[in-house]
């Protein structure tokens, strides 16, 4: 292979398209808008890739049912107790940070729920968002506590305005 063909045709520095420059530039006197037209004008914007040619657009067509959960659903990450009793030793006190730190809890989500699968060897002070009957059940029955992170307190909506006091 001859080394110096290797770059041949490639034009890393692609000289800009200066338009508005006359016949002799190389975009001729419309500047490749062709002549006429909405988008010869200048300050036109191109439609979307969603625009049809004026047919009505495909997702006005079709039906609308249903909905999404996706507005208001919350993503927790799952870790069964098994999982716990392998990773930490007895007394340890286990919260979401602790569970991201040893790799249980990866990755963005709303709080941390154990469930019941696997069996408990040690006393451990479990704290998370949500347990299950058996997990809790699980870390009781060796001593250890299951509390409860309780959930951010929703926002007072108040939109009657207290009335001035009288003086």
């Amino acid at each position: 292979m001859d080394l110096s063909k290797v770059h041949e045709g490639v034009h890393k520095h692609k000289k800009k398209k200066r338009v508005g420059r006359g016949v002799g530039s190389g975009h001729g006197k419309t500047a490749s808008r062709g002549s006429k037209g909405q988008y010869a004008s200048a300050g036109a914007k191109m439609f979307s890739p969603l625009f049809e040619g004026g047919q009505m657009q495909l997702f006005r067509r079709i039906p609308k049912r249903g909905f999404s959960h996706a507005t208001w659903d919350k993503h927790y990450l799952v870790v069964n107790v098994g999982d716990l009793d392998a990773l930490f030793q007895d007394g340890d006190s286990v919260d979401p940070a602790a569970l991201r730190k040893v790799g249980l809890a990866k990755g963005p989500a709303d709080g941390v729920r154990i469930l019941g699968t696997g069996e408990v060897t040690k006393k451990l002070l479990v704290r998370a968002h949500h347990f299950s009957k058996s997990a809790a059940e699980k870390i009781a029955a060796k001593g250890g506590t299951a509390e409860v992170i309780p959930p951010p307190k929703k926002p007072k909506r108040n939109k009657m305005k207290p009335r001035p006091a009288k003086a």
